[in-house]
């Protein structure tokens, strides 16, 4: 008999636009939006991720700054969310990052283990990445490269 699953992995990213979602050098990322998403949703492993009533989460704002944008999902755990990062459409667009985005500077990835079955808000996720960037890897917010097990 399997063990039930007591945590999940979430992960928040962003990222700065290079320009408004409307203009033509971010058309071929705004177009791309619900094809990856679609493969996320059927992803092994997938559970959750945010979204507006848009079927995506390019209206959410973080940090209060409207030149973000915000990715937000949970995943069963790290090798599941690395399987599906790396491959297919989302491997395509992340080749192609410095075209639609500005560099941040600081840490704009986090990662961190919640119970089976919570789904994290923005506040909570802003939390755990402004932890990841004072204090560097730890089990309360992490990296792929610095991963710690769930406990």
């Amino acid at each position: 008999m399997a063990s039930p699953v007591v945590h999940e992995l979430a992960q928040i990213n962003i990222a700065r636009l290079a320009a408004p979602l409307d203009s033509p050098q971010l058309a071929d990322f705004v177009a791309g939006l619900e094809p990856v998403n679609a493969d996320a949703d059927a992803a092994d492993g997938f559970r959750w991720r945010l979204q507006s009533e848009g079927g995506d989460a390019t209206d959410i704002q973080v940090f209060g700054d409207a030149w973000l944008i915000v990715n937000m999902s949970v995943w069963r755990d790290t090798e599941a969310l690395k399987a599906f990062m790396f491959a297919g459409q989302h491997l395509d667009a992340l080749r192609r990052r410095r075209e639609w985005f500005v560099p941040i500077a600081e840490a704009a990835t986090a990662l961190w283990w919640v119970p089976a079955g919570h789904r994290p808000t923005v506040p909570e996720a802003e939390q755990r990445l402004v932890h990841l960037r004072e204090h560097g890897p730890t089990p309360y917010a992490f990296t792929l490269r610095q991963s710690h097990p769930a406990t």
